[in-house]
C-alpha cells in the first residue's frame, strides 16, 4: 500500500523519544545489571541473570525495530498539506448516521494511533474510507460488527 509508512512530525518525535530512552537508560541499566549478577558467581542457575538476559534481548529488540521505523518513515508536517480531499494527517468530523452521533478524529500513523486521543491509523477501516472524501460524502466503513455509515461533515489540516 505504502512504499513508506506516512507518520506525523509529532509521530516521529515520540519513536526517537522513546529510543534515545532504551539507549541512553534502559541498554545501559541492563548491562550492569547482567555484569551485576555476573559478579556472584555460577551464572547457569542465576535467575537474577536470566531474567536481565531477557530483558536486553527485548530491549534490543525494540530498538532494531525503532531504527527500522523511523528510517522507513515518510514524516509529514501536517500543518503544511493543502487538500480539497481527505488525505493523511487530516482531522475529519464525521457523524454516525446510525447512532446520530458525531466524532472528530485526526489520520495518522500507525504507531500515532490512539481512538481514544482521536487519533486512527491510516491503515484502519475508517481512514481507509475517508480517504479522498469530501464534506458531504458518505461512507461505509466495515467491522467486525457490521457495516456502519458516516457522513463527512468537515476536515482540516494543522493544529
Amino acid at each position: 500500500m505504502f512504499d513508506k509508512l506516512p507518520m506525523t512530525v509529532r509521530g516521529k518525535a515520540m519513536l526517537e523519544a522513546e529510543l534515545k530512552r532504551l539507549l541512553q537508560e534502559e541498554r545501559p541499566r541492563v548491562i550492569s545489571t547482567i555484569e551485576e549478577a555476573r559478579a556472584h558467581g555460577d551464572i547457569s542457575e542465576n535467575a537474577d541473570y536470566e531474567q536481565a538476559k531477557d530483558r536486553q534481548a527485548m530491549i534490543e529488540g525494540r530498538i532494531a525495530e525503532l531504527q527500522s521505523k523511523i528510517a522507513g518513515a515518510e514524516v509529514i508536517d501536517t500543518s503544511t498539506i493543502k487538500s480539497d480531499r481527505i488525505v493523511f494527517g487530516a482531522k475529519v468530523k464525521i457523524l454516525d448516521l446510525e447512532a446520530n452521533e458525531e466524532a472528530e478524529y485526526q489520520i495518522v500513523g500507525v504507531d500515532e494511533a490512539d481512538v481514544k486521543a482521536g487519533l486512527i491509523s491510516i491503515l484502519s477501516p475508517l481512514a481507509r474510507a475517508l480517504i479522498g472524501r469530501k464534506p458531504k460524502e458518505v461512507v461505509t466503513v466495515k467491522s467486525p460488527k457490521g457495516e456502519k455509515e458516516y457522513e463527512v461533515l468537515a476536515f482540516r489540516f494543522g493544529s
